[in-house]
């Protein structure tokens, strides 16, 4: 994996298959959570009222009911946090009001990183990861959101506890390439997300760095 470069008018990153596999399998899992449909299913596009059940007028005003209710997931939470902790009612009040925009713009966010890592761009080798200019802002807010996520499921709240992932993640590292797998306790299944979180942290670090970069003026 190689971070994102300027190269003219786009970003690029570089990724293997299965590196662009993880990422768009991960990016399709956050849009499930926000409520979208499949990626690569035969209904592709963000739900609208078209998509309703003619049997049932009613399903998308309990969608609306849904929409205004504090998530469970803390996960989702930290995607959709409450505009007022202190205030429940304003805290609804807003929810019900920027609820539904709020997780259509970030699916669609999400899905145009699916779209870019499931199928390339024009003239893009196939470990090229190419990010226009004007779409590089909403690229790397996108990734805020998947790591916000992951972040949630690995329980990290401050920088020291992601020091101390980071310090799991290195022993995990030492015992695999030590053989001492079996002596030295190891979760796989969070040394994964870790190193997961860790990779999309750098690669959202070099594409803001593009984003703030010094521009080229005309003299």
């Amino acid at each position: 994996m190689r971070g994102f470069r300027a190269d003219g008018a786009v970003a690029i990153a570089e990724l293997d298959d299965e590196e662009r596999l993880v990422v768009a399998r991960i990016v399709a899992d956050v849009a499930l959570l926000l409520g979208a449909e499949p990626f690569g299913s035969d209904h592709p596009g963000d739900s609208s009222p078209a998509d309703i059940d003619i049997d049932d007028p009613f399903e998308h005003l309990r969608g609306l009911e849904e929409s205004i209710k504090e998530p469970s997931d803390p996960a989702i939470l930290r995607l959709l946090p409450n505009a007022a902790p202190t205030d429940r009612e304003a805290a609804d009040e807003f929810r019900r009001l920027t609820d539904g925009e709020l997780r259509a713009t970030k699916i669609r966010r999400l899905r145009r990183i699916w779209e870019q890592l499931s199928f390339g761009s024009n003239g893009a080798s196939d470990e090229e990861w190419v990010v226009n200019e004007d779409e590089a802002f909403a690229t790397a807010a996108a990734l805020t959101d998947v790591r916000l996520v992951l972040a949630s499921r690995l329980g990290l709240t401050t920088d020291d506890d992601a020091d101390r992932l980071h310090q799991e993640i290195d022993l995990a590292t030492h015992a695999l390439e030590t053989d001492e797998e079996e002596v030295l306790p190891i979760d796989h299944e969070r040394v994964w997300l870790g190193m997961l979180y860790q990779a999309l942290t750098w690669l959202q670090e070099t594409l803001v760095e593009y984003v703030a970069r010094p521009k080229e003026t005309d003299v």
